[in-house]
């Protein structure tokens, strides 16, 4: 994969991960405003959540914050969701009451099962 002058990589079809941070919460009632529409918008765009929360543990110089964890087909699919209506409209609902981080990534790529030997 060559990175793109915009630092993003084209990638061939495979699982991307969406990973959203919250590094500090200002509002809570906007970032629960934000939830209860970013939710559906993700999952109306594919988006499956996998996990959702407080880290259980934090190691190797890592911050304790909220942090979800959503799949989706492919690399595309997550932009898509990102940049639909419905989840801009969660956003601007949000407007500055956290402060976040989001990263994309493609899965590793798995290489084709071996076959099964049926002897």
């Amino acid at each position: 994969m060559e990175p793109t002058r915009t630092g993003a990589r084209k990638v061939l079809s495979v699982t991307a991960y969406w990973i959203n941070f919250f590094h500090r919460i200002d509002d809570p009632d906007r970032v629960a405003a934000y939830a209860k529409l970013a939710g559906p918008a993700i999952r109306e765009a594919g988006g499956r959540f996998l996990a959702r929360g407080e880290p259980a543990h934090v190691l190797e110089g890592g911050t304790m914050c909220r942090t979800a964890l959503i799949e989706f087909v492919d690399v595309d699919a997550a932009l898509a969701a990102y940049h639909s209506p419905a989840y801009q409209e969660a956003l601007r609902v949000l407007g500055d009451g956290a402060e976040r981080e989001l990263r994309i990534i493609p899965a590793v790529e798995q290489p084709p099962a071996a076959p099964v030997d049926q002897a």
